[in-house]
């Protein structure tokens, strides 16, 4: 078998265009991947189509060899686009692996570890920031059986929380608690907003609520940052979706401060390396809650991944709280009963794309997620 071409399409979300690739090969076999990055959906296209020369001909059970192709013998380093490209293209190469061999993508790894996987919530509380809203909403998330919820109650802050924000922030976390009771795991999402004294003082000051994490409150690219904040924050310390290689993994776990990593398939450069950073996560008694933000493709491409990991902790899902239309991009999406997500069986990554429906949602320049403008949570068109 032969990859004879690769194909790219965007989806026009609102709040983030979403990239897709569809990988043929002449065998009639194809395979789909996502490359989506918020505001760099055309880049990491242009990327997938400079890239896909080195490739068109290889053989796609040859996973490494391709990779290496695409990282290595490009002999550059684009980081988050980079890898975003090579997501797309390296996750498509295993859908067409599993197709091939009759056998969804978790049984070419080692088998099923779990027989459902636990779920969050997140992007549930599109609307103004009072704690009103985000208790309101928070009540109708966990009535649909949801177990945890993630969420970032700190509007547009940067480097420092302002005194009105931060005591905002806080009734805003102390409104999600008293409206889901003490049984529901709050997540705490802090965008790397903050430098490190903030980050301190917030995480202190959530301490009350017994936040199941506080997911990363300083920029991921000062590992030394993120560790003088977990061995003095008094709630658990979560981190690692923006990070673009398994070096920066291991300058951070050789620290053994934070045990909740949150590696992301398409800034790691697929599947396959996300399974073995988290093995590494392993040795260091860590647990994964691998970052699933994007669209139904990254959704069905991490629950083949978490399926497979022993270390699994929990499985991050957006789809639920996206546009309507969402679910008819793709046959058989993901579905989340009553807190958890069943474990497909279907080869491959168990679903494909509805290119009728795709074509529907054009690509919009305005579709991206602005973290430091005022209103963001509402989630609406910008422009």
């Amino acid at each position: 078998m032969r990859i004879t071409a690769i194909d790219t399409y965007i989806v026009g979300n609102p709040w983030k265009n979403w990239l897709f690739a569809r990988v043929s090969t002449d065998e009639g076999l194809h395979g789909i991947g996502e490359g989506t990055l918020n505001f760099f959906t055309r880049t990491v296209e242009t990327a997938i189509h400079e890239l896909k020369p080195f490739i068109l001909g290889l053989d796609p059970f040859q996973v490494e060899i391709v990779s290496q192709r695409l990282i290595r013998d490009v002999y550059g380093d684009g980081a988050q686009i980079h890898m975003c490209a090579v997501a797309a293209i390296e996750t498509a190469l295993w859908d067409i692996i599993g197709k091939a061999c009759n056998q969804p993508v978790y049984n070419l790894w080692g088998g099923r570890c779990h027989e459902k996987l636990r779920a969050y919530a997140n992007g549930w509380y599109r609307g103004p920031r009072t704690p009103e809203n985000f208790a309101e909403k928070a009540r109708e998330v966990a009535a649909r059986g949801y177990t945890a919820l993630k969420f970032d109650p700190f509007g547009t802050a940067w480097r420092v929380l302002p005194r009105y924000d931060f005591d905002l922030s806080m009734d805003i976390v102390r409104a999600v608690r008293d409206a889901v009771g003490p049984t529901v795991d709050l997540l705490i999402e802090g965008h790397s907003r903050f430098n490190v004294p903030t980050a301190i003082e917030v995480a202190r000051a959530l301490e009350p609520f017994r936040p199941a994490w506080f997911e990363e409150p300083v920029h991921h690219s000062s590992v030394d940052a993120m560790v003088e904040v977990a061995r003095r924050s008094p709630v658990p310390i979560a981190t690692g979706e923006s990070f673009s290689s398994k070096q920066q993994f291991a300058e951070l776990l050789k620290h053994e401060v934070v045990g909740i990593l949150q590696p992301e398939p398409l800034t790691m450069g697929g599947l396959f390396p996300v399974r073995k950073v988290c093995d590494m996560i392993d040795a260091h008694f860590g647990v994964v809650a691998p970052h699933s933000a994007q669209s139904p493709v990254s959704s069905a491409a991490c629950v083949q991944l978490n399926a497979s990991l022993p270390n699994f902790l929990i499985h991050e899902t957006f789809d639920e709280f996206n546009e309507p239309w969402v679910e008819e991009i793709v046959t058989h999406p993901v579905r989340v009963e009553n807190g958890y997500i069943p474990i497909p069986d279907r080869p491959g990554l168990g679903i494909d794309l509805n290119l009728e429906q795709i074509a529907k949602y054009p690509y919009r320049e305005e579709n991206y997620l602005p973290l430091f403008k005022p209103g963001w949570e509402k989630r609406e068109r910008q422009g």
